[in-house]
């Protein structure tokens, strides 16, 4: 995958050919990808990329997203997208970090990924049973940052082992890592460690379901 400046690079020639007479700065691109300055600059520092406002930018240009963020061709593409895959993504769906609700009631739309993402999340027997959402929030940084899309599994719910998990408490729907301890009690805990870790009973918690990938690694 290329780099957070590479892939800016690659916008700004895209962004001046379509304004022939402007020299387009990294304001330019944080306006067209409607990202604050402040974190955009961020972002850069961190080398973290925007997936979501990336996704929308090539939408709206008719442009490969594995283009952009791969260098792939689309006639590289051809034989590959014949064999998309498809998943439920609730784009409105915003999980504090930290989606699922009854998600029978939420609007969504279909994302096509590939197959070797495919691979990462299981395997397309597992398809039926993932889900993609939004991340909000920063309790999560740095394993996932507001505006990541992340791939759940409402199928595995099983916590005795641990894992980052969607859950529902009494405030509201997350992303945490859960850890069952000796005493039967659950850490829920933020990878953000400026968040306190919480202790709660299983019988306060909801496992929607266990996070198994997003546009990037999952510890």
């Amino acid at each position: 995958m290329k780099t957070f400046i590479d892939i800016v690079e690659d916008i700004k020639d895209i962004l001046s050919k379509e304004n022939l007479s402007k020299k387009i700065f990294d304001k330019d691109i944080a306006t067209v990808l409607e990202i604050s300055q402040m974190n955009f600059a961020t972002m850069k520092k961190r080398d973290k990329l925007p997936y979501l406002e990336l996704l929308n930018f090539c939408a709206l240009r008719s442009i490969s997203i594995n283009w952009l963020l791969f260098n792939q061709s689309p006639e590289s593409l051809v034989e590959s997208t014949n064999k998309l895959y498809m998943v439920r993504y609730f784009n409105d769906l915003n999980v504090s970090a930290g989606a699922g609700a009854n998600n029978e009631d939420v609007e969504f739309e279909q994302i096509s990924i590939e197959p070797n993402f495919v691979a990462s999340l299981g395997g397309d027997r597992e398809l039926k049973h993932i889900e993609a959402i939004n991340v909000s929030g920063d309790s999560m940084e740095p394993t996932f940052s507001y505006g990541d899309i992340v791939f759940i599994n409402r199928s595995k719910c099983d916590i005795g082992r641990g894992g980052v998990f969607t859950i529902r408490t009494e405030h509201g729907a997350f992303i945490k890592r859960v850890q069952k301890r000796v005493d039967g009690l659950l850490d829920v805990i933020s990878d953000n460690d400026t968040y306190v870790t919480q202790t709660l009973n299983a019988s306060e918690i909801e496992v929607i379901g266990r996070v198994v990938g997003r546009f990037g690694s999952v510890d």
